[in-house]
C-alpha cells in the first residue's frame, strides 16, 4: 500500500532534555511539502557533534524535545511539490550542508557554506514547522537532517541521487564524518606532496584527514592524541607515527618542532578544543604553515597570540570538507565504488539503531571509530 501524501508512523530517536540519553519512541512523520523530500532512512551513526551535544548541558542553540542524527544514507520515500532532482526509489545521502546552487556561496567556486545551511539552525523546516510529532507534541528537527528516525523529512536540497549499486550502510559515512577529513586535507589545506603533517584527534574524521593527507602524497604524517588506543588505526590508515602529548614535558608544538625541525607544514585540529587549536598553529612552519580547524569550535574564543602570524602562518577554517554538498558527495560515492577511497576501515563497529545508546558508550571508549546504525 502506498504512503505517499500519508503521516507515516514509525521509531525515532528522541532526546527529551538538555543531557538526556536518546529514548526509542513512535514517531508521526508528516508529508513532504513542496521542494521537500521523505526518505526511507537505512543507515546512520553518531558523529562528534551529536557525541558534544549529549555531554553539554548548557549548549544554549539546542532545542528539545529534539531528533539527532546528521550523518546517514537511505531510499527516497516520496516527494513533495516541485521536487525534480529525486523521485521516489533513489538511493540518497542526507547532507547537513545543502548546496542550493542559487547563492554566492554555491556560485563561488572557492565556497561551500550555503546560505540555506543556516535555516536549518532554528530546528524546524523551511516554513517554520516540524514534520515530527511524538505524544501530540512536535519534535524539532536537527542538521537539516534527523537521520535517527527511520522515516526523515528534508529539503531537496539537503539530499543528493547516488549511484543505484551503492552499499548505504558504507556510503553513509560520506555524509559528514568522512568527507570532512578527507577534504579539510584535500580541498581545504591543499596537502602538497612530500610534506609533513600533523592531525590533533584520531576519531572518525581525525583518520579521514589521515587517509586525504595520504591521497596527497604528504610523506610524514604525525598523529597527535592522548589515546594511545587509537594509534594502530591511524597507522592502518596512513600516519607515518603516532605521538601522545602526555608523555612529553614539554607543550607539543615543541614537541612537533624537534621532531620536524621547523615545524610542519599542514596541521590539522580536529577535536575542536581552543587550547588545541593554538597548539596546532604554533607547531606549523613559521613562513608558510597552514593550520585547519575541522573540530567544532563552538561558544568559546580562540587566544592565540598575534606573532604566530607575523611571519606567514595561515589557520583557515573548514566545513564538510570544502565540498559543495550535493556536488562533493555524489562524487565521492563514485569514488568509492570506484575503488578510489576506502571508507570500510572507519567502519568498526555495527549495531540496529534501537541500541544507539550502547553506539554512544562504544564511542566513548575510543575504540569505537564510526558504528554503524541500521534501520
Amino acid at each position: 500500500m502506498s504512503t505517499t501524501g500519508k503521516v507515516i508512523r514509525c521509531r525515532a530517536a528522541i532526546v527529551w532534555k538538555p543531557g538526556g540519553s536518546f529514548s526509542i519512541e513512535e514517531v508521526e512523520v508528516a508529508p513532504p511539502k513542496a521542494k521537500e523530500v521523505r526518505v526511507k532512512m537505512v543507515a546512520t551513526a553518531l558523529c562528534g557533534t551529536e557525541m558534544k551535544m549529549l555531554k553539554n548541558k548548557n549548549l544554549q542553540h539546542q532545542y528539545y524535545p529534539i531528533i539527532m542524527g546528521h550523518e546517514g544514507a537511505g531510499i527516497v520515500e516520496s516527494v513533495g511539490e516541485g521536487v525534480s532532482t529525486v523521485k521516489a526509489g533513489d538511493k540518497v545521502i542526507t547532507l547537513f550542508l545543502p548546496q542550493c546552487g542559487e547563492c554566492t556561496s554555491c556560485l563561488n567556486s572557492a565556497g561551500n557554506f550555503c546560505i540555506k545551511f543556516k535555516q536549518g539552525e532554528t530546528h524546524l523546516m523551511s516554513d517554520g514547522t516540524s514534520r515530527f510529532t511524538c505524544k501530540g507534541k512536535p519534535v524539532y528537527h536537527f542538521g537539516n537532517t534527523s537521520t535517527f528516525s527511520e522515516y526523515t523529512v528534508m529539503n531537496e536540497i539537503s539530499v543528493t541521487k547516488i549511484d543505484a549499486a551503492a552499499p548505504l550502510e558504507k556510503v553513509f559515512l560520506v555524509s559528514c564524518g568522512f568527507s570532512t577529513g578527507y577534504g579539510g586535507a584535500i580541498n581545504t589545506a591543499k596537502v602538497t606532496p612530500g610534506s609533513t603533517c600533523a592531525v590533533f584527534g584520531l576519531g572518525g574524521v581525525g583518520l579521514s584527514v589521515i587517509m586525504g593527507c595520504k591521497a596527497a602524497g604528504a610523506a610524514r604524517i604525525i598523529a597527535v592524541d592522548v589515546n594511545k588506543d587509537k594509534f594502530e588505526k591511524a597507522k592502518e590508515v596512513g600516519a607515518t607515527e603516532c605521538i601522545n602529548p602526555q608523555d612529553y614535558e614539554k607543550p607539543i608544538q615543541e614537541v612537533l618542532f624537534d621532531l620536524t625541525g621547523d615545524g610542519v607544514d599542514f596541521s590539522f585540529e580536529v577535536i575542536g578544543n581552543p587550547e588545541t587549536v593554538a597548539a596546532a598553529l604554533a607547531s606549523c612552519h613559521e613562513s608558510h604553515g597552514v593550520c585547519v580547524i575541522i573540530g567544532l569550535v563552538v561558544g568559546v574564543q580562540l587566544n592565540i597570540s598575534g606573532h604566530l602570524f607575523f611571519s606567514g602562518r595561515t589557520l583557515k577554517g573548514s566545513v564538510y570538507g570544502g565540498w559543495k554538498g550535493r556536488d562533493g558527495a555524489s562524487k565521492l560515492v563514485s569514488d568509492y565504488m570506484a575503488k578510489k577511497i576506502n571508507l570500510d576501515a572507519l567502519i568498526t563497529h555495527t549495531l540496529n539503531f534501537d541500541k544507539i545508546n550502547e553506539a554512544v558508550e562504544l564511542m566513548k571508549t575510543g575504540k569505537c571509530v564510526r558504528c554503524a546504525l541500521l534501520l
